[in-house]
């Protein structure tokens, strides 16, 4: 796949498929400097289980208050929209400040609805999700000689008809020394004073977190007089393996935590690769390294057998003198045969260029989101910045939306334009509607589970705004664009009589879905590994390998649907223009296939039909999203291929 000529290229790829690891985030990850003693702010996060995928409110159950108030962080989109609610905590530590058995609150004693609450969401396996420095606490258990690294930890743990409760937290914070970037070092050591730090002044940096938790049985009447922040009466040993606080009714419970910190070799750019050493990594690198070559391999012979069979069509017909040709197309069947309906105007042309347009609109989104995460821009480290950088990428290509499809309805109207504002505005409305009929529907749902995942009424409005005020007045200007611009010409004219299509030995749906097992098999490994990041709580980081992905898939789509469309064409079926869409845009269909084999097999422990709902949901938007995307690249490539096919007949 990469030229031998280039060593450009090829540094260029290795850096995209290794920058994941170990490249420096550029965005939102700025090293903070603490000089000891300083206060670190610990924040918490939406609860969130792997059982239900409906996050809640981390102060809807009955945990610490700050004492100052609880007060929203600053979020953007996409933090949001997926349903994270970033909030103060009470927990106070101070840079290289080790403290121990610190009471943080005791509650009041337990109501009905708080118990029966408390134990719900501790059966359904909810976790609890603190931030440091916008890292997530991580937990590292132990199981079968495999270290596995979890972010968060439960909120309690269930044994027999008992519920205990994590109630004591032990936090190691690692930390780092300062170090400052060499062009401001390097600045500094000509004009002393720049750099913001006094000679031998040392600070640190926030590189890990990590918690564990344990379940201690606290004496309650003997912190009755204690304050917040002080010394717990007695030592606290803490036993991750055992458990002792039962919670329950009428009964108060009592929270401490220590904290520690440790002096670590891990630098301000590599912290996150605790994250991201999650279980399989190396079955995700040699899965998605073997399903590359493959894919490559068998996209080459298609290629090979494509190109072979129609120039030895086209070298064979060009070769004889007029009479010769007239005696063929006489004698011959196949694609010489429906010269005069190839270009035939296709049913519902209006759906096919909206489609179209959309799917252009999609598929730029897609590739200019994954770069801009396989260089670094929407890393991890920057949270919810991936959704909200493919809104505002997806807005803006509204503009290539209505080119296309303007230009596309012109092309089969022959040159005439009139109606393509109309074309425009369907363009608009289709995709963000059908996106909005189905967020809504699961919107209520989140609604009626009062779930912090559920979209605000606010965010709605400015939703909705954006769409109007954005994306709908770029899809107008594209349009008047793709009016103004030249149509193609097709090389050959029409007959006003349709040309009867022979009836077929299989029917032609039949090749059309089967048409999608090939697109489907380049991702369905890189599928299973996004789908663990969306509904398992891990963190996908290698943008590098779905960018080459996406272009191999991008590169399969145009090779089965050209293919699906020459065979149409040899068994003289010229209607191929819908053909040609669904042919690569089937793979949809699989993918939501997929998606409910995952839900079966990989998320048994999913509970309730509103979970059930929301999933499906989502992967029936994913699946409409992919659809039009796949098939505009199948229908392009098939239009392209079908112009020139035809453009190279003699027919004078």
């Amino acid at each position: 796949m990469l030229p031998p000529r280039s060593v450009t290229w090829f540094a260029f790829i290795l850096f995209f498929v290794s920058s994941p690891s170990h490249g420096f985030y550029l965005p939102g990850s700025y090293p903070h400097k603490y000089q000891i003693g300083d206060p670190l702010s610990v924040k918490v996060n939406s609860l969130t289980s792997i059982d239900t995928e409906i996050p809640f409110g981390y102060y809807s159950l009955p945990f610490c208050r700050p004492s100052e108030g609880i007060k929203d962080s600053a979020e953007n989109l996409g933090e949001l929209l997926m349903g994270d609610r970033i909030e103060n905590s009470p927990y106070r530590f101070r840079m290289f400040t080790n403290e121990s058995d610190l009471l943080l609150c005791h509650t009041d004693p337990l109501s009905s609805d708080d118990l029966s609450l408390l134990k719900k969401r501790i059966d359904e396996m909810y976790q609890v999700n603190v931030l440091l420095e916008n890292l997530p606490a991580i937990r590292y258990t132990t199981k079968e000689d495999l270290v596995l690294r979890w972010t968060g930890y439960p909120i309690g743990v269930r044994v027999g008809d008992s519920h205990f409760i994590f109630n004591h937290l032990k936090f190691t914070v690692l930390v780092h020394k300062y170090e400052e970037p060499a062009t401001v070092t390097a600045a500094s050591a000509n004009s002393p004073g720049i750099g913001g730090t006094a000679a031998g002044e040392t600070g640190y940096m926030v590189v890990g977190f990590e918690v564990i938790p344990c379940s201690y049985q606290h004496d309650t009447d003997s912190v009755k007089n204690v304050k917040m922040y002080d010394k717990y009466p007695t030592k606290i040993q803490c036993e991750p393996t055992t458990v002792a606080m039962a919670v329950k009714e009428k009964q108060s419970l009592v929270f401490t935590y220590e904290v520690s910190f440790v002096e670590s070799h891990i630098r301000w750019p590599s912290r996150w690769d605790a994250y991201l050493k999650m279980e399989g990594a190396k079955v995700h690198w040699f899965s998605i390294l073997n399903s590359l070559m493959v894919i490559a391999f068998l996209a080459g012979i298609v290629l090979l057998i494509l190109l072979r069979t129609v120039r030895r069509d086209l070298t064979r017909y060009e070769e004889l003198d007029k009479e010769a040709q007239a005696q063929m197309n006489e004698e011959l069947s196949g694609w010489k045969l429906v010269v005069g309906d190839v270009f035939r105007a296709p049913a519902n042309p209006t759906l096919l260029c909206v489609m179209v347009g959309d799917g252009v609109q999609i598929l730029g989104m897609a590739v200019v989101t994954i770069l801009f995460a396989a260089l670094g821009f929407m890393s991890p480290a920057s949270r919810g910045t991936l959704i909200t950088g493919m809104i505002f990428f997806y807005l803006v290509l509204g503009i290539s939306a209505g080119y296309a499809a303007v230009r596309l309805w012109k092309t089969i109207k022959c040159g005439d334009h009139s109606g393509w504002m109309s074309v425009s505005w369907k363009v608009a409305c289709f995709f963000p509607g059908i996106s909005f009929l189905i967020l809504t529907t699961l919107n209520f749902l989140l609604w009626g589970s009062h779930s912090t995942g559920a979209i605000p009424f606010s965010l709605y409005i400015i939703l909705i705004l954006m769409w109007f005020c954005i994306s709908v007045p770029l899809t107008l200007v594209g349009g008047y664009f793709g009016a103004k611009a030249p149509h193609f010409e097709f090389p050959v004219r029409t007959n006003q009589i349709p040309r009867e299509i022979p009836p077929q030995k299989y029917p032609s749906w039949l090749l059309v879905l089967g048409a999608g097992t090939l697109p489907f098999g380049t991702l369905f490994i890189e599928l299973f590994f996004i789908m663990s990041s969306l509904w398992m709580g891990r963190v996908y980081y290698v943008f590098g390998f779905l960018f080459i992905v996406m272009i191999l898939l991008v590169v399969v789509c145009a090779e089965v649907s050209l293919v699906l469309t020459y065979m149409h064409l040899c068994v003289e079926d010229w209607k191929w223009w819908w053909k040609s869409f669904f042919s690569s845009g089937s793979v949809a269909i699989y993918i939501f296939l997929y998606s409910v084999n995952y839900l079966v097999f990989d998320l048994k422990s999913l509970s309730g039909p509103v979970s059930a709902t929301l999933y499906l949901g989502y992967s029936l938007f994913m699946a409409i999203a992919i659809m039009l995307a796949t098939g505009t690249v199948g229908f392009i490539s098939s239009f392209l291929f079908v112009h020139y096919l035809f453009s190279s007949v003699k027919l004078d």
